[in-house]
């Protein structure tokens, strides 16, 4: 199957994610009324795999600008093909990855990521994948990154604000700046 792109329905899921490290609260299950439910976009991003060297920073710069994304009436949520119990360690051990702010899907079957078309050969771990996906469950945006290459959260932050205005944005067009139409 190839990428998901563009114009289509985003895959329907129901995971298991950490939401929390608080005791006897940390998992819970996570489908995609999440944000269609509540008429929000979501901002879907995955890594290749836990307790390693670039998915961290990148975790982390999604965490501090969730800010960004719920004053966008955007969920976020992160999450590889790692178990939820995985994800619960790296959280417990890693002092950027303590005070997430949103939930780590555990794709462990790896069927979301398989119908999402970024899964790597061999290993099968996920490309640096995110998917902006409008209120009504439409793919606007993905962006694939090899698995060497941390994404650029400014971007993806610039471009839900550029879909949200519903209008042509030129290029390099930055929120409160004038759009073509």
């Amino acid at each position: 199957m190839g990428l998901a792109t563009v114009g289509q329905k985003f895959p329907q899921f129901e995971k298991k994610a950490v939401v929390t490290l608080e005791k006897g609260k940390e998992f819970e299950t996570i489908t995609n009324s999440i944000h269609t439910g509540h008429n929000k976009w979501m901002v879907i991003f995955f890594w290749p795999k836990d307790f390693t060297f670039v998915c961290p920073t990148e975790i982390a710069e999604f965490n501090k600008s969730n800010g960004d994304f719920k004053d966008r009436d955007a969920v976020l949520i992160g999450g590889s093909t790692d178990s939820e119990f995985v994800h619960l360690a790296w959280r417990t051990h890693h002092d950027d990855l303590r005070d997430l702010k949103f939930p780590m899907l555990a794709d462990t079957s790896k069927t979301l990521s398989r119908e999402l078309g970024i899964l790597t050969g061999g290993d099968e771990v996920c490309y640096r994948a995110t998917f902006i996906v409008d209120p009504q469950g439409i793919i606007r945006w993905v962006s694939v990154n090899d698995l060497t290459v941390g994404r650029n959260v400014k971007e993806v932050v610039r471009v839900l604000d550029a879909l949200q205005t519903d209008e042509l944005c030129p290029c390099n067009w930055e929120k409160g700046q004038a759009t073509l139409s």
